[in-house]
């Protein structure tokens, strides 16, 4: 079984889940402004059946969607991280960072900082050579996080295979990093 790495910020921990992060999962899950730009929010059983299937991928490898925990009072934000999407996208294989907060912990600057400690761990820790952010057009709020990571919009739309066709919700838009853009960016050594 591989190490699990679990990065942190000055006021973030990304971690493994825990039993007890569940039921706050499962409440952000069903908050109709969280879910506002996916097909349909989850009823309990399936978000315990993600968060299993997130908790999994981590034991396997090591990485992947963690948990989001703030330092201060140890409350569960959210989930932030990489993972391959299994669908068949037109760019696949592909490492995808993403983000689900809490509503309450919308605002404050939380997905940004964490998605910059991921990209350096996916680069840097993991070797990755390219990572890619994806969401629906009118997702205004996750395309900003993907700007603010200086990740570049490549105009690749594409429809999702996973969305219903029915769905305004289906046209999605494609941002990516190389390693090679982040370390200009950061002025690190990759």
């Amino acid at each position: 079984m591989p190490k699990i790495v679990e990065p942190e910020t000055a006021r973030l921990k990304l971690r493994q889940w825990r039993d007890r992060d569940r039921l706050s999962f499962a409440e952000m899950n069903a908050d109709p402004r969280v879910m506002e730009y996916f097909p349909g929010m989850l009823d309990r059983a399936q978000s315990d059946a993600l968060a299993d299937r997130i908790e999994l991928s981590i034991k396997e490898r090591g990485w992947g969607l963690w948990a989001l925990e703030r330092k201060s009072d140890e409350a569960f934000l959210g989930f932030i991280g990489l993972h391959s999407p299994s669908s068949k996208l037109p760019f696949s294989p592909c490492i995808e960072i993403g983000w689900r907060l809490a509503y309450p912990y919308w605002g404050r600057g939380y997905a940004t900082e964490a998605a910059r400690k991921i990209l350096q761990t996916g680069f840097k820790q993991l070797g990755f050579d390219q990572i890619v952010s994806f969401t629906t057009l009118r997702n205004h709020r996750s395309r900003a996080v993907m700007q603010r990571l200086g990740m570049a919009d490549t105009g690749e739309n594409f429809m999702h295979p996973d969305v219903p066709e029915n769905s305004g919700m289906k046209e999605h838009c494609l941002y990516r990093m190389s390693r090679e853009n982040w370390h200009s960016i950061n002025h690190q050594d990759c």
